[in-house]
């Protein structure tokens, strides 16, 4: 197998994976919970659904920088679930807040991603 079909293969199988992570955990979620007493209201999602989300997207990162590298790790997640949680969420929204909350999504994700990729590779250099 060529370093390119191995590149685009694993960058297939990150998205896949990615968008798995985001409809497994956040992608069912739509309604609000209204606090009778107070009248608050919180969601879509709960605690426990971001907290899943995100260790599933750590362990994604970590698998993903052992085998590829950052530069492909980090765009290729960032890219997948933003654009899959921004397509639920512009389609929600109507106050067109949603692009602010993609922004932060973006920059969460790529940060994430890009310091657990970066470590896990580094961690696969130093077992060499």
């Amino acid at each position: 197998m060529t370093k390119t079909t191995r590149t685009l293969l694993g960058g297939l199988l990150l998205a896949a994976a990615t968008v798995g992570a985001w409809w497994a955990w956040l992608g069912w979620e739509s309604g609000y919970t209204v606090d009778p007493e107070t009248g608050a209201t919180s969601g879509p999602y709960a605690v426990w659904q971001v907290a899943a989300a995100v260790l599933t997207l750590l362990v994604i990162a970590a698998v993903g920088g052992w085998f590829w590298s950052p530069w492909l790790v980090a765009p290729v997640m960032t890219v997948a679930f933003t654009a899959a949680w921004a397509a639920r969420a512009a389609s929600t929204d109507d106050t067109g807040l949603w692009a602010v909350g993609a922004a932060l999504v973006a920059i969460g994700t790529a940060a994430g991603a890009t310091v657990v990729s970066g470590g896990a590779g580094w961690l696969r250099r130093q077992v060499r």
